[in-house]
C-alpha cells in the first residue's frame, strides 16, 4: 500500500480546514483527533496557513498536510512547516515530479478523463475528485471509475455529513474531504469534536 493510500484509508473523512488564526490551531486539531479524525488538510488559502500547519503538527496523533498547493514554492514551504502530505486542486507534471523527488505523499485533483490519463502516465492512481459536486457529483465519479478501474478517489467539494455516506458507499471512494467540520467563525471545540465523532463513524465500502 502506498503512503498516500494509507493516509486516505486512515479515516472516512479528511477535514478540509481554512484557518488563519494560529491561536485556534492546536485546540481544533486536538478536537478533531480526539473525535477520530487524525488526517487534517490545512488549505493554503490564508496568510497564516503555514503557521497553522506547524502548530497542528505538534498535536500527538495528527497527520497534517497542506491543501490548495498550486506550485513548487507552496510545496516546499508546506514541507518546511511540517506538512506530511500534499493536496493540490489540480494535476501538473511539475508538482507530480517534485512530490516524487521529495518523497512526500501527493494527492492531486482531477475532474476529467484527460486528467486521469495524465495522472496515470505520471505513475499516479490515487486522486482528489474536485470539485466533486460541481464536477457532476457521484454520477460523474462512477462514470470515470469504470474505465479507470485502478484509480481510487477522495471526492472533495460540496460534500456534507448528510451526503457523505452516498459517496463512501462507492468502492472507488477511499475517503471524502469535508469542510463542514470546522467553520470560519471562532471555533466551538465541543461541537467540532462531536462533528468529528459523527464523521469518523461513517461506514465506507472501501474499508
Amino acid at each position: 500500500m502506498t503512503a498516500i493510500e494509507t493516509i486516505m484509508r486512515t479515516s472516512p473523512v479528511i477535514p478540509v480546514l481554512v484557518m488563519d488564526d494560529v491561536a485556534h490551531a492546536v485546540p481544533v486539531a486536538e478536537a478533531l483527533v480526539a473525535g477520530g479524525l487524525k488526517v487534517l488538510e490545512v488549505t493554503l488559502r490564508t496568510a497564516g496557513a503555514l503557521d497553522v500547519i506547524r502548530a497542528m503538527s505538534s498535536v500527538p496523533g495528527a497527520i497534517v498536510g497542506a491543501g490548495t498547493v498550486l506550485n513548487l514554492r507552496d510545496m516546499d514551504a508546506a514541507i518546511a512547516h511540517g506538512a506530511q502530505f500534499i493536496v493540490a486542486p489540480g494535476l501538473t507534471e511539475s508538482l507530480a515530479h517534485a512530490a516524487r523527488d521529495r518523497e512526500i505523499p501527493f494527492l492531486p485533483g482531477i475532474a476529467t478523463a484527460s486528467d486521469l490519463m495524465r495522472g496515470l502516465d505520471l505513475g499516479l492512481n490515487r486522486f482528489k475528485f474536485f470539485p466533486a459536486e460541481a464536477a457532476g457529483g457521484l454520477k460523474a465519479l462512477k462514470a470515470l471509475a469504470g474505465p479507470f478501474y485502478s484509480a481510487r478517489f477522495c471526492p472533495t467539494g460540496g460534500i456534507t455529513q448528510a451526503s457523505a455516506p452516498q459517496w463512501l458507499a462507492d468502492p472507488a471512494v477511499l475517503c471524502v474531504g469535508g469542510s463542514w467540520l470546522v467553520g470560519k467563525a471562532v471555533p466551538d471545540i465541543a461541537a467540532i469534536r462531536a462533528a468529528a465523532e459523527a464523521a469518523a463513524a461513517l461506514p465506507r465500502a472501501s474499508a
